[in-house]
């Protein structure tokens, strides 16, 4: 977490919105190998947990259960030219959004796996164009398989540090340029929350 406040926010909204929209991130946590992370598709409760899977063989999968654990969200994200200023005496910086969510972790019975599932399958399909896939029409073979080689997790969350660097330090006539050069760099997204965020 950026330690400037300026850049911090108490919106758990907003941290549900982009845990919803992303819905990928790093899970961290301490192991007897040393630290060790794992990338994994989220889905969030809605009640201050976030359920996620991990294959079998994953270095974390036999380390989670009971233990605290910490999970990266990443957002949108860019480098940020001093020639986009008025006084380009200055430093080059990078804007972005990311989330860190630190809790306990406890494993899913399988009951709560296949749920989740289901739930992210459902989610994921729904946001592409044409007719969803749908679990049913895996086999009973392949789908068992699954199970056999993966393992479901739920995070409760004891803490939510969310970072907005948006350049909210700078006037607003600085963040229209910076949104501008963001634009012209490809980072659209980016450059429309620079433009929405108050200073």
């Amino acid at each position: 977490m950026h330690p400037n406040p300026l850049y911090r926010t108490d919106d758990r909204a907003l941290c549900e919105s982009l845990i919803d929209e992303i819905g990928f991130g790093m899970v961290f946590a301490q192991t007897p190998d040393g630290p060790r992370v794992a990338h994994t598709p989220l889905l969030s409760t809605g009640d201050g947990a976030i359920q996620f899977h991990l294959a079998r063989g994953n270095a974390l999968a036999r380390h989670l259960e009971g233990s605290t654990a910490l999970i990266v969200v990443n957002g949108p994200d860019a480098y940020v030219s001093p020639r986009w200023y008025a006084n380009r005496d200055t430093v080059p910086t990078w804007d972005y959004i990311a989330l860190e969510l630190e809790g306990r972790v406890r494993r899913m019975d399988d009951e709560g796996l296949e749920a989740f599932l289901h739930a992210a399958i459902e989610k994921h399909e729904g946001r592409l164009d044409g007719a969803p896939w749908l679990a049913s029409e895996s086999s009973d073979k392949v789908w068992s398989g699954l199970f056999r080689g993966i393992m479901g997790f739920e995070l409760e969350v004891q803490a939510w540090r969310p970072t907005l660097k948006l350049s909210q330090n700078k006037p607003a006539e600085e963040r229209a340029a910076i949104a501008d050069g963001l634009d012209a760099a490809g980072h659209a997204a980016l450059a429309h929350l620079v433009r929405g965020i108050a200073a």
